[in-house]
């Protein structure tokens, strides 16, 4: 890359690069005041916790950048929770067809998702807050009491460490590389951005808007549920709490905005949204080392969230025309 390259690449992705230089500052400074020191078992944790959240925020930007949104996102990964929880209980070949059934689930949960958006043309934020609320009330009915049957070896294995590396970052690191970069490359992915872009134009230019739109949500869901399926490994347990499927749902959101990703559509990416999630559990983790009171994290939250939805609307400000932001 020569030097106008770097100049364009910072530009276009100046949020997120922003993004991950107060993320590294803040871990940094989480590790120098942990009390028991840098250890396996203190970045195991810390891990476990920013991956789970991140794989709900990516599954969160599939649809923004379509310029919708999916409030199920949540709702899924308590779902694919309950789920889980009723068939990883045994091994081998039965434990791989639980977690293929698992991603089933989310497939079918965002399929749903996709033909109420896409076919049935319903507005996207009234579309999914209608089927969260279905998502929730089949886990009413796989769990309607806590509890679940979890092969510990195999949760241990996911959720421990591979020579000192988290096996959730790695996990993580696969979605991003395996999935994520080819995705972008194809036309499904190119689509999706034409879509948030300027679905007219994209229409104009021969791109099928209803299949880029249906595999966002599709895709949505199976992130979400890969989600779930570590939230049922890290706890060993599963319960169906709407608590819990809000509070994935509002933090997946702040993520994605907090790592660039346009709430316009057609704008940000994966990478942006794995980094606005790490940032809103290190501020919790910050908070703890420093014996704060818990009540203090809604506001850094709001503070962060409300600094990225600014430095996100500066483009659009500064352009007469809002068509130049996408240039």
């Amino acid at each position: 890359m020569n030097g106008s390259d770097i100049r364009l690449f910072a530009r276009h992705n100046a949020i997120p690069l922003l993004a991950g230089a107060v993320f590294a500052a803040m871990f940094v400074l989480y590790l120098a005041l942990q009390p028991r020191g840098v250890t396996v078992g203190t970045l195991v944790t810390a891990s476990n916790k920013g991956v789970l959240l991140a794989l709900i925020a990516c599954a969160q930007t599939l649809p923004v950048l379509t310029g919708g949104i999916d409030l199920s996102v949540g709702a899924i990964a308590v779902l694919a929770n309950c789920l889980a929880s009723t068939l990883l209980g045994g091994s081998g070949l039965s434990l791989v067809g639980g977690v293929a059934a698992t991603l089933a689930a989310g497939a079918l949960a965002g399929g749903f998702n996709a033909v109420a958006v896409v076919w049935g043309r319903l507005q996207p934020i009234i579309a999914t807050l209608a089927t969260s609320s279905i998502f929730y009330g089949i886990s009413l009915l796989l769990r309607p009491d806590p509890g679940g049957d979890i092969n510990d070896d195999f949760a241990s294995a996911l959720t421990g460490d591979i020579h000192g590396i988290p096996t959730t970052l790695i996990i993580l690191l696969a979605v991003l590389l395996l999935f994520w970069l080819p995705f972008r490359r194809t036309l499904i992915g190119r689509g999706v951005y034409a879509v948030g872009s300027a679905e007219a134009a994209a229409y104009m230019s021969g791109v099928r808007i209803a299949r880029s739109k249906a595999c966002a949500y599709v895709l949505s869901g199976v992130l979400a549920s890969l989600a779930g399926l570590l939230l049922t490994l890290i706890a060993e347990s599963a319960q169906a709490s709407a608590i819990q499927a809000g509070d994935l749902t509002l933090n997946a959101i702040a993520a994605v905005v907090i790592g660039g990703t346009s709430l316009f559509g057609g704008i940000g990416g994966l990478v942006g949204s794995v980094i606005g999630a790490f940032i809103l559990r290190t501020i919790g983790d910050l908070l703890f080392v420093l014996a704060a009171s818990p009540l203090w994290q809604p506001l850094f939250q709001g503070l962060i969230l409300l600094a990225a939805v600014s430095l996100g609307a500066i483009p659009l400000l500064r352009n007469r025309n809002r068509l130049e932001s996408f240039r």
